[in-house]
């Protein structure tokens, strides 16, 4: 399994080639907020794990491994910035909040907030319930 920081690489990849099909290091540095020498490290690192197929100055591609891994991040991500929502959490912290849990939580934990995130979507009154039950407690 990928470390918690080869994810966020592998989760950007992933995003950036599924919008603009293709990702740049300059892009992810961009998007992480780090210096492009470190994502040609992570770039490399990567490609020695299989995760993508990188050559010196044409770029990568994530391999059938690399791709699964980052639909699988994504997933995740979206699935708690969901799970968030529906609990009544500010929009405003969202993002940074599943930032800071995404990685530590089990694929085991992951799947049980998929499995609370079904059960408010499939009616609208649990949600409304919930939220009314928290305006009570503030």
């Amino acid at each position: 399994m990928p470390t918690p920081s080869m994810e966020d690489y592998i989760e950007q990849i992933y995003n950036l080639i599924e919008a603009k099909g293709y990702a740049r290091v300059s892009d992810i540095a961009e998007a992480l907020q780090v210096h492009p020498s470190s994502v040609t490290k992570m770039v490399q690192k990567l490609d020695k794990d299989e995760y993508l197929n990188y050559e010196k100055y044409r770029g990568f591609i994530l391999t059938p491994k690399g791709k699964k891994i980052g639909e699988r991040l994504v997933f995740r991500h979206e699935l708690l910035e969901q799970f968030l929502e529906i609990i009544g959490v500010e929009k405003d912290n969202i993002y940074e909040d599943v930032e800071g849990i995404e990685h530590h939580l089990s694929w085991n934990s992951i799947d049980r907030i998929g499995d609370l995130v079904q059960y408010f979507k499939a009616d609208n009154k649990r949600v409304d319930e919930l939220r009314k039950t928290h305006s009570e407690i503030e």
